[in-house]
């Protein structure tokens, strides 16, 4: 299968972080990066505490249009269940506790491992679309319960929120969370032991800056970006579309570009050198599932981030382009 070979040749070309979902082509994403697992390990080519694996739960993986009877005869009708069918919202977001913890066996089992190292809560802002944000932040209360239990019994090691629009749009803006609550609320839920809370995943790319660039987030009464609002309280942040899917190819000006240097040959290559330079960002994502793309993702390895300055200036570049 294609994906299980790039992700075999990926890990082999030094990549450790691998991201999926179970919803990411229903369910075959998981199976596909399990099945490479297994087949990297059984070679001995790397160990299974080399990788980090990531996965996220909350969107329905059934494809249409079947998705909404499929939700109702798993989880509604189930005699001992508490799922209802206004726990659904928009026809493909459910983040109802016992639907959580059936999506995340499901993906232990789709990935065959015990421990799954970071499990994300997919796209939660998509309940305040339905409720009222102290309803919201009182749900994340109780899913945030359930991820500290599955930490306790090894199901996985850490968690976090894998969304678009929460961590980028201002607080006026009904689908953003507050960083600094979601962290307060984990933080209460752990007590001594210590809150798994760890981990953010938002959109950051050369067109889509927000969540390093503007003041969205409140913290000890001071208006800051979600990506310092997360280093200071100790949350690592990952960047997904990191190339914008590739919509940057042919897109970037030459004055840009130029900034980049001659080592770059690509629209792709810079658009990710961009993004992978952002300070304080643990991984920047990019989807490969060729092996020419993977050598050409990978190439940038070889070559030094960005230095401050640098990217600074190209920060500023593109903030005009963006505004004109």
């Amino acid at each position: 299968m294609e994906s299980t070979a790039a992700v075999i040749e990926a890990v082999l070309q030094g990549v450790n972080l691998i991201d999926s979902a179970i919803n990411y082509r229903y369910q075959h994403g998981e199976l596909s990066v399990g099945k490479a697992i297994r087949q990297l390990v059984a070679s001995g080519d790397v160990s299974r505490d080399e990788l980090i694996i990531c996965t996220k739960g909350g969107v329905l993986p059934c494809q249409n249009p079947n998705h909404v009877d499929w939700f109702y005869r798993h989880y509604v009708e189930q005699n001992n269940s508490t799922v209802r069918m206004d726990h659904l919202v928009e026809e493909r977001y459910c983040i109802h506790p016992e639907y959580l913890q059936d999506q995340l066996n499901k993906s232990l089992a789709n990935l065959g491992l015990e421990t799954i190292d970071v499990y994300y809560i997919h796209n939660p802002e998509k309940q305040l679309a339905k409720v009222e944000p102290d309803i919201f932040y009182n749900q994340l209360r109780t899913i945030f319960e359930v991820m500290e239990d599955a930490v306790l019994v090894g199901k996985i090691a850490n968690y976090g929120l894998a969304t678009w629009n929460a961590f980028r749009v201002p607080p006026t803006q009904s689908d953003h969370i507050d960083l600094s609550r979601a962290k307060s609320i984990a933080r209460e839920v752990a007590g001594n032991r210590g809150d798994h809370f760890r981990f953010i995943q938002f959109p950051l790319n050369m067109a889509m800056p927000e969540a390093l660039l503007f003041p969205t987030q409140m913290l000890e009464g001071e208006q800051i970006s979600t990506m310092e609002a997360a280093d200071r309280l100790g949350i690592a942040t990952i960047a997904s579309k990191s190339i914008c899917q590739a919509q940057v190819v042919g897109q970037i000006p030459e004055n840009i570009a130029f900034v980049f240097g001659d080592r770059l040959r690509t629209d792709c290559q810079r658009a990710l050198q961009y993004t992978r330079s952002a300070p304080g960002l643990m991984s920047a994502l990019v989807g490969m599932k060729t092996p020419e793309h993977i050598r050409d993702n990978l190439a940038i390895t070889a070559i030094p981030q960005l230095e401050r300055t640098n990217f600074q200036k190209l920060t500023h570049l593109i903030a005009q382009v963006l505004n004109r």
